[in-house]
């Protein structure tokens, strides 16, 4: 049997107070005092009900990095930070650039029932840059893989994008780009600039990133397809891709919460936990993408989780990989970073973690957010709390967050995500509870035909 839960006396993202109340995985009821029987009885005051959280980049390291991450541990990070759906890039191994990885990748997600996964297909075989990927096998598999990206290197070779913006354009799929020219970055070590040639470290130049996201509007302009710009980071490439919303380019970008806060002088100490593919960037770029996803030329929020072993984090800044886990601290960076600074309201956190990431992904059910009918996937968040960030608050397998023992504001109270409740008064609920409850709304959806 589905789980009935009624939730008393949240607060909308629209500041509206409502009751909740979830029937066979879908919102049965919206308004004050409902009166009926539920299984479970969730107080509701003082916290805001978002619709649920949806991750356009996460790295979940399965198949082939499971010391680093698994499809398990990554969706049991993305429920405790408020996630129900995620996106899995391909940089996995063996890379998903086939119908069989994406699918297993999807099945993993399915069968543990925390958060859906959708995979990200490559563009290119093996993420190598010299072919194209099966992509009309990803895209017609069960998976129904709608986004593709090479992310962690960049589609350098102007051709072979464009064939792949020709292709995808065919079902109306997207690429995402990685945008940074290899040419301009080797051996870069943190953002260029003043402070990395005080620090002795190689720079990594804006316009590495400025150049190829200029290149890529124009080619999404000359085909005709979409575009999807992962993890924008400098003043200027906001400047790019709003000149190309201008002229009415099909593009779309995503900024990363730590590029909303971080800023490059935390490289100056060293620890490699600031060490980020993009690298975190000045001042005015922080400023600058602020602005811009408050404007929406930014038009998404997406984490970058890259969880690492900890052996390939501590150690020397340059043999440290690139990379950071975001996925539960990302609700709390956003609202240090955009709603308490006054830019961004809780409603604009629903659209840019929410609808506008599951449009551009394709993903069912999220255009509606809270409402009745709607299915239930949603958080239940309490603004009014801070807390020390520490490791025992990480669920996934990486340690690597740049926020390990900062003040953050906000905590994740209770995810829902399909009707059944992932955490509970801050806590996962256990895996085998989880996943029986997604088979028994599996199976009733089947029973109904």
């Amino acid at each position: 049997m589905t789980e009935t839960i009624l939730v008393r006396a949240a607060t909308l993202a629209d500041g509206t107070s409502t009751d909740i109340l979830v029937r066979n995985g879908r919102i049965a009821e919206l308004g004050r005092a409902i009166f009926a029987s539920a299984d479970r009885l969730i107080d509701g005051a003082g916290l805001i009900a978002l619709p649920g959280l949806v991750d356009l980049h996460t790295h979940l390291r399965e198949p082939g990095f499971e010391q680093s991450e698994t499809v398990l541990s990554g969706s049991r990070a993305a429920a405790i930070g408020g996630f129900t759906a995620v996106h899995a890039m391909a940089n996995t191994s063996p890379v998903a650039d086939t119908a069989g990885v994406v699918e297993q990748v999807m099945s993993l997600g399915d069968r543990h029932g925390y958060v859906t996964v959708r995979p990200v297909g490559a563009v290119t075989r093996g993420l190598e840059g010299q072919q194209l990927s099966e992509i009309g096998a990803m895209a017609n598999s069960r998976a129904r893989v709608r986004m593709f990206s090479d992310d962690g290197k960049c589609v350098s070779d102007p051709l072979l994008m464009r064939h792949a913006l020709e292709y995808v354009k065919t079902f109306g799929g997207v690429i995402a780009q990685h945008a940074q020219e290899p040419r301009l970055t080797e051996g870069a070590q943190m953002n260029e600039g003043t402070l990395s040639g005080e620090l002795g470290l190689a720079g990594w130049p804006a316009v590495a990133e400025e150049a190829i996201i200029a290149r890529d509007v124009l080619l999404a302009q000359h085909v005709g397809a979409r575009l999807h710009v992962c993890h924008l980071s400098t003043a200027g490439s906001v400047e790019v891709v709003r000149w190309a919303k201008a002229r009415g380019i099909d593009v779309t970008a995503e900024v990363t919460p730590h590029h909303l806060l971080l800023t490059e002088q935390l490289a100056a100490s060293y620890d490699s936990r600031y060490k980020v593919n993009p690298p975190l960037r000045r001042d005015e770029d922080v400023r600058a993408v602020r602005e811009g996803l408050a404007d929406g030329t930014i038009d998404i929020v997406a984490t970058d989780h890259a969880p690492h072993p900890v052996e390939a984090k501590d150690c020397e800044w340059a043999a440290a990989a690139f990379g950071m886990v975001g996925l539960e601290s990302a609700l709390s960076v956003v609202q240090a970073s955009v709603v308490d600074t006054g830019l961004l309201d809780w409603a604009d956190v629903a659209r840019v973690f929410s609808r506008t990431p599951a449009a551009i992904g394709q993903l069912d059910g999220y255009d509606r957010g809270i409402a009745v009918g709607a299915p239930a996937s949603f958080t239940l968040y309490d603004p009014s709390v801070s807390r020390v960030f520490e490791t025992t608050q990480l669920r996934g397998k990486g340690i690597n967050s740049p926020y390990l023992s900062t003040t953050l504001p906000g905590r994740v109270v209770t995810t829902v995500h399909r009707g059944h409740a992932t955490v509970l008064d801050g806590e996962l609920v256990d895996a085998e509870t989880v996943a029986a409850a997604a088979r028994a709304l599996d199976q009733a959806g089947a029973d109904h035909g």
